[in-house]
């Protein structure tokens, strides 16, 4: 089960940069996001979003390679299977592009747009969903961030333990296997 995680911060950039960090985290192996959403509410009260996942993006490509594939199939039945796959290709980007900007993955949306609508004028906000972790090492990269946590699905003890390592310069010391969080 995936774990949510919502950091404010006081900075418009700062939320860029830990997701920075936590993609090279990714990367080493010691987190694994599903998930990953940064809303940046500017000098004029906008909030913007970045969605770590383009689906409109990833549907028209996976569209387009499967209309072309189709499209080529269906044109060596009538003898023309480049016009089958440039017309077969140039439907399934279109219908797959169409179908990746209606579909919802991950955090949901309502919920990116209630939260972010509170968090003040030139700061950020990070939400994270997260299907693994690494808690001791994905914590020691991160004490002393001085975030606030908006929202999580942490257990109380988790959670607490988190605003801890956010606030404090020092990694408390953990107390055995049941008080590391499962998740960041």
């Amino acid at each position: 089960m995936s774990e949510l995680v919502v950091l404010g911060f006081d900075n418009a950039d700062k939320a860029d940069a830990v997701l920075n960090r936590l993609v090279q985290l990714e990367k080493e192996y010691l987190i694994d996001l599903e998930d990953a959403v940064i809303a940046v509410r500017d000098e004029a009260g906008k909030v913007r979003l970045k969605q770590s996942v383009n689906l409109t993006a990833a549907g028209a490509a996976s569209g387009g390679l499967s209309g072309a594939l189709w499209g080529s199939l269906v044109g060596l039945l009538f003898l023309n299977p480049l016009a089958g796959l440039v017309v077969g290709g140039a439907l399934g980007a279109g219908s797959g592009a169409l179908a990746g900007s209606m579909a919802d993955y991950g955090i949901d949306d309502g919920l990116i747009a209630k939260l972010a609508e509170t968090i003040p004028t030139n700061s950020s906000a990070l939400f994270l969903l997260i299907r693994k972790v690494q808690p001791e090492k994905v914590l020691a990269e991160f004490k002393g961030e001085h975030a606030r946590l908006l929202r999580t699905s942490l257990s109380p003890d988790q959670e607490a333990r988190l605003r801890q390592v956010l606030v404090d310069e020092t990694l408390p010391p953990s107390t055995g296997p049941t008080a590391a969080p499962a998740a960041v």
